[in-house]
């Protein structure tokens, strides 16, 4: 496949998780019905809580909010990115925050925990510390789709770049980057990095994002976004809940990596005399 629309949804999830759900299910719709074949949701799209308020029911990956979902891209033919979900771990109280994406026929391609936890110390911003509730994966993924490799990351995981670049070396074209980024950190750096990873990857970068308030002490900067190989942002919700589109080009991308072959010049391992 040469060419695919794509969707990267922006939404305000809260803790009513059937509401979330109607939502995600009501703007997957909305972007399918303007053409896109695949579709992105974001980090926590079925439950995003005030800072201390526990998981409601984490979830195994065959539990309710993924075969929900799953019907959703089948009855759709989408494929379908699952931006985040608190993945139950047997034995242990915290969860892993869980990227799915799911192929047009309701089946799994590929799931990827979240590498990168956000531990700050930001004025004002103290209480976000992830690990608390969440274990760490430890496995970069790709994933097959019928219009070619994604490479699978979430939020936090943006600030570094070496884990876009090993994806891809195994393969991405486009990258995937479902967010909750918070309103301080997002205004100064949400855009710059993910055009920076496009950049750097001579990569799609698709980045539904969540907006808004979400409870007690807990906002989302938005502004969804599409970025070609080339560094220009394609496609944006710039407040509100919707759908960034735009048409993804991989003969474009194909011909920018033949002109500039950063990629295959990267000497790695370097030493200081």
């Amino acid at each position: 496949m040469t060419r695919v629309l794509a969707a990267a949804v922006q939404m305000t999830s809260t803790a009513d998780v059937e509401r979330n759900l109607e939502t995600a299910e009501r703007l997957v719709a909305g972007a399918a019905a303007r053409g896109a074949r695949f579709v992105a949701l974001p980090e926590n799209f079925a439950f995003l809580r005030s800072e201390g308020e526990p998981v409601p029911e984490p979830q195994p990956l065959d539990g309710p909010w993924v075969s929900r979902m799953s019907a959703v891209a089948r009855r759709l033919e989408v494929t379908l990115l699952l931006g985040s979900i608190p993945e139950a771990i047997p034995g242990d109280v915290r969860v892993h925050n869980t990227s799915v994406l799911v192929g047009p026929a309701g089946e799994t391609l590929a799931v990827y925990r979240k590498i990168h936890l956000f531990d700050i110390d930001l004025p004002g911003l103290e209480h976000l510390k992830e690990s608390r509730s969440v274990a760490p994966g430890a496995t970069p993924v790709v994933g097959q789709s019928a219009f070619g490799p994604v490479g699978l990351s979430i939020c936090y995981d943006l600030r570094f770049p070496e884990l876009y670049r090993e994806l891809t070396r195994r393969g991405a074209r486009v990258l995937a980057v479902p967010s909750a980024f918070t309103d301080r950190t997002g205004k100064a750096h949400w855009e710059v990095l993910l055009r920076a990873r496009a950049v750097e990857n001579l990569a799609f970068v698709v980045a539904p994002a969540q907006v808004g308030m979400h409870g007690r002490g807990r906002s989302s900067h938005g502004h969804a976004m599409i970025v070609e190989p080339w560094g220009a942002v394609v496609a944006q919700v710039a407040d509100g809940e919707g759908a960034a589109v735009a048409e993804l080009d991989f003969e474009r991308q194909e011909r920018l990596r033949r002109e500039l072959p950063a990629l295959s010049h990267a000497r790695l391992g370097l030493r200081s005399p």
